[in-house]
């Protein structure tokens, strides 16, 4: 594609470039590969520059070496199509290999088994429909119209589920004192038709890892599931466990916890669209996956949300993993921590902020100490600086998740942000949002 036969060699079409106000439309004549290309180019000009650590959420840098042997791996085996292995053996070997180091980290028993998806999102969505369908077939007692219980801080993406699947949720406060979920307020919020409890290690709004073993005890005792939402701290915290890090226990090595949920293309540093959930039992995630032969083109199967999916994530989840190693994820994990904890000892050491909760892994929330400052307003100022920060409320705050990366740059980080305040007073900045329907 591209030149046409008739084409003067090397010439380009006169075509509007990409930016071109107006409706865009298909070419009349292809655009050359190196037209195209700087037309991208161009395209990502004014986007955050993410690779030189200028982003505190959204996307993740263990190195430039790193990042380049994921984007190479996803290229040799983005036509490959995972929705049937049977045609690409290597992708189901890749699938079980990544599968397997994940158990690892999260303490799974040899019983678990799991299945990738595309991310945390697509993981929480197949844990709530895995439960949904679990109880609703239970041959004793089916649960037709079920509610799941889970403290605010939860991730949005159960929200998402319950709204998909029609499954109620029966949101409890998390504690005042210390944001982690609070326990006895969702045992009290559950009745006969909860099939599943819902903690988080780490939650994402203050960083905090939540009681797992409380929550897994209340699911045991009212023999439902329990999911733990590990997608920021699946790969992290158990490496800050060897640090020296002391954390809440929070994976399978809790009796009670059924499903788990964590990313790699956070902490893990892969390509985008790699994600693990896991079930304590293959029983468990017999639930997940959808088939039928009821129309004309046979039998089909799918493990989760996505039919068609490329083998590029997997394949750079793959190559990734075995590339930085346990070595090297220690070493990451550690620069993360080190820089998480600098940034949270300046910010507690600067009387205009609050730091909402003392971190147990690498994610950072402050707000103002006083209404004279709008932290939004302080949000507009250093994406005016080229820094790129999640805006959240209630309460109103900024949120850093902290990774590799950021121990180049963090320092230049705080130096702006105290510019940015010197000079911002209430102000009305803008919330903004994680997500857009765009």
């Amino acid at each position: 594609m591209g030149q046409t036969a008739s084409s003067p060699p090397g010439a380009l079409p006169s075509v509007p470039p990409a930016h071109s106000s107006g409706s865009p439309e298909l070419p009349s004549i292809g655009w050359s590969v190196d037209h195209t290309l700087a037309q991208l180019e161009g395209l990502r000009s004014r986007d955050v520059r993410w690779k030189e650590g200028r982003a505190f959420s959204l996307a993740y840098l263990a190195s430039t070496e790193v990042h380049d042997l994921a984007t190479e791996a996803y290229r040799r085996f983005s036509g490959e199509n995972a929705l049937n292995v049977e045609a690409f053996p290597s992708l189901r070997t890749m699938q079980n290999d990544v599968v397997a180091i994940v158990a690892r980290w999260l303490a799974a028993p040899g019983s678990a088994r799991g299945f990738l998806t595309s991310g945390g999102t697509e993981s929480i969505l197949m844990a709530m429909k895995a439960a949904r369908d679990q109880f609703r077939r239970d041959k004793n007692r089916p649960i037709l119209r079920p509610n799941v219980v889970l403290p605010t801080s939860a991730h949005a993406a159960f929200h998402k589920a319950a709204a998909y699947f029609d499954v109620e949720l029966r949101l409890v406060p998390v504690s005042a004192d210390t944001w982690r979920a609070d326990s006895a307020a969702m045992a009290d919020a559950a009745d006969d038709d909860t099939i599943m409890f819902v903690a988080s290690a780490p939650q994402y709004p203050q960083g905090v890892v939540d009681p797992v073993e409380e929550i897994a005890t209340l699911a045991r005792e009212r023999g439902v599931n329990c999911h733990v939402d590990a997608c920021m701290g699946g790969v992290t915290l158990p490496y800050l466990e060897r640090l020296g890090v002391h954390l809440p226990r929070w994976n399978f090595s809790v009796d009670g916890v059924t499903s788990m949920s964590v990313d790699l293309h956070k902490f893990g540093y892969t390509a985008k669209g790699a994600s693990v959930i896991m079930y304590r039992t293959a029983e468990l995630r017999s639930h997940q996956g959808f088939v039928t032969d009821n129309w004309l083109g046979g039998f089909y199967g799918s493990s989760g949300v996505l039919g068609t999916k490329s083998g590029g994530p997997i394949a750079a989840a793959w190559a990734v993993l075995h590339h930085i190693g346990d070595a090297g994820y220690l070493q990451l994990t550690a620069a993360a921590r080190d820089t998480t904890l600098a940034i949270t000892a300046a910010l507690n050491a600067d009387a205009r902020l609050v730091v909402r909760a003392q971190p147990d892994a690498t994610l950072v929330s402050f707000g103002s100490a006083s209404p004279n400052l709008d932290i939004y307003a302080v949000a507009d100022g250093l994406s005016a600086r080229g820094w790129y920060v999640d805006r959240q409320a209630p309460p109103p705050s900024i949120h850093l998740t902290v990774n590799a990366v950021h121990a180049n740059t963090y320092q230049e980080f705080l130096a702006d942000l105290s510019h940015v305040m010197d000079h911002v007073g209430s102000g009305s900045g803008n919330l903004g949002s994680y997500g857009t329907l765009e």
